[in-house]
């Protein structure tokens, strides 16, 4: 999943992409496969006069695109997201209605539905369901924990001496991997449905410490925790992909290095 289908030779069509939030982690990546595939896709952002929570420039962003992709995120993970996900959303949508777009894509993640205890979790669900809701023909990608987030996660609960770590089941996966997918599910048909896409391996999240700790020459301890940051309220494998989802290629320790 190093590349993705969909790539005009001369003479065939190019479609045009609306990239909200197309100047973040995933989406200059997507902006990037799409531009070099042959396709016209354009960044939005609060930086380019679009402001998803009033409805500002997304008249002027949609005009004439073929497909929206919505890769914004909520500023906080609390209980102020799901406010964010359903203004946004519902502003977008009507946008997308107005503008004729034939395909409204979003990036979501692996086994969202499950974690109700997460507000953040139910948030992004919301996200879903407006989507599929909505009337515009669709596609959701769902994918497990970033690898470029894996610090962040250990941070959460450490300190000058260990890190504190449940042992919920990870599947870590590369950004560059997540945003092929989102780039290939975006040019081809609406998939009315969902694509779930995962890194290679699984990892209890405590091993997935050492790994991380022991790559970087940070010889604190990692203690298992089953109370201890966010990855507690997950229950089982919930996070991890089922039959049916693509597995991308880039292992976590090739990635580390």
């Amino acid at each position: 999943m190093s590349g993705f289908a969909g790539a005009t030779d001369e003479g065939h069509w190019v479609m045009k992409f609306a990239i909200i939030g197309g100047t973040g982690l995933i989406g200059s990546q997507v902006v990037r496969n799409l531009n070099e595939a042959g396709h016209d896709a354009v960044p939005h952002s609060p930086s380019t006069g679009v402001d998803l929570l009033t409805g500002q420039g997304l008249d002027t962003a949609l005009d004439g695109a073929d497909v929206v992709v919505n890769l914004t995120n909520s500023p906080t993970f609390d209980d102020a997201s799901p406010a964010f996900f359903r203004t946004s959303m519902d502003n977008l949508v009507a946008a997308a209605k107005k503008a004729g777009t034939g395909h409204f894509v979003i990036l979501s993640i692996v086994g969202v539905d499950q974690v109700p205890q997460l507000d953040y979790y139910r948030a992004k669900t919301l996200q879903e369901d407006i989507l599929k809701e909505s009337g515009v023909p669709y596609s959701i990608v769902r994918a497990t924990q970033f690898m470029e987030f894996v610090d962040a996660v250990l941070s959460w609960t450490s300190d000058e001496t260990a890190v504190r770590l449940p042992s919920t089941p990870i599947q870590p996966i590369a950004a560059a991997d997540v945003a092929a997918a989102v780039s290939e599910v975006s040019a081809g048909k609406p998939l009315n449905g969902t694509l779930d896409v995962g890194g290679p391996d699984v990892y209890p999240l405590d091993e997935l410490g050492r790994i991380t700790l022991s790559a970087k020459g940070d010889t604190r301890p990692v203690t298992v925790d089953e109370t201890a940051g966010m990855f507690s309220a997950v229950k089982g494998d919930v996070l991890t992909t089922k039959d049916g989802a693509r597995i991308a290629e880039t292992r976590y320790l090739d990635w580390l290095k």
